[in-house]
């Protein structure tokens, strides 16, 4: 389960960007947890439920997500991500959600201020 109430980045906040090189644009990423697994976009997205899972130990099509640039010639550090199948994950209520609910969906159309990731790379 993902959970969006964090508000300093340990090492299971953590996550490292592996890029795809397969072709497309804009440019496909796998998620990897810090345990090595990656981020899979359950079916693809469009759901509102189950999903996001983070047990897949090979880069399929289903773990790879577009970073759509935000701001000024997209140096601001924010992001929408993008699934494979189109739609951006959304962080529900804006974050701040623990486990009990579902804080991330993967089922909008359109970038607005609830589908804004800030990525910070170290």
């Amino acid at each position: 389960m993902i959970e969006t109430n964090r508000t300093v980045p340990s090492t299971w906040e953590t996550f490292t960007l592996i890029p795809t090189f397969d072709g497309a644009s804009p440019t496909h990423s796998g998620i990897r947890t810090a345990n090595g697994n990656y981020l899979t976009a359950v079916g693809g997205g469009g759901r509102t439920t189950d999903v996001i899972h983070s047990n897949a130990t090979q880069l399929q099509a289903w773990e790879k997500f577009a970073f759509v640039p935000l701001g000024p010639g997209g140096s601001s550090g924010w992001y929408a991500i993008q699934t494979i199948d189109g739609h951006y994950l959304t962080a529900v209520n804006s974050g701040g959600i623990g486990s009990a609910f579902e804080a991330i969906h993967s089922n909008a159309t359109q970038i607005q201020a609830w589908e804004e990731f800030f990525v910070s790379c170290h």
